[in-house]
């Protein structure tokens, strides 16, 4: 394979990807299994992708189908436990952090299409047939995914929502 700028978008969109990776997983070294299986595939192909256009919405698409074709074993496990840790002394200024690590905790009981749909309509800003369009499914299966992920998601962390409110 020749070149061609692929080390030169790796280098500049590496971190944004890995970010995708790791809202789509919730994990860090999944999300770094995610990311480089997507890049192999999209290096076999990069001529035709630079050819193309902009080679980074072909990435993360790569990047989707990966995610929900990965076999169970895979996926990440999370555990849910009703006692948080300990708050450390300088718990009043992360409280940022606090609704962020309660935010990936409750990312964590969701399916994996769930947390796709999520991902593409809040994170991305797709309208619902968009994202209908980039998962091959109809707009009526992404309305049921996103409404059964929010119920979800307010049923197991409410401290998200009650933050919502706050501000």
């Amino acid at each position: 394979m020749a070149d061609d700028g692929f080390r030169e978008f790796v280098a500049a969109r590496g971190l944004a990807l890995s970010r995708t990776a790791y809202l789509l997983t919730g994990d860090h070294g999944l999300a770094e299994d995610l990311v480089q299986e997507a890049l192999v595939k999209v290096a076999a192909r990069w001529q035709k992708l630079v050819r193309k256009g902009d080679p980074e919405p072909y990435v993360r698409r790569v990047m989707l189908n990966q995610l929900r074709t990965w076999r169970r074993p895979r996926r990440l496990t999370f555990f849910l436990t009703s006692q948080l840790p300990e708050p450390s002394p300088r718990a009043d200024e992360s409280s940022q952090t606090d609704l962020k690590v309660a935010l990936v905790r409750a990312l964590g009981v969701l399916g994996p299409k769930q947390r796709i749909v999520l991902y593409l309509r809040f994170y991305e800003d797709l309208t619902e047939s968009a994202v209908a369009a980039e998962l091959g499914c109809s707009v009526g299966t992404v309305k049921r995914h996103t409404h059964d992920a929010l119920r979800r998601l307010r049923q197991v962390a409410p401290e998200l929502l009650e933050a919502e409110v706050r501000s």
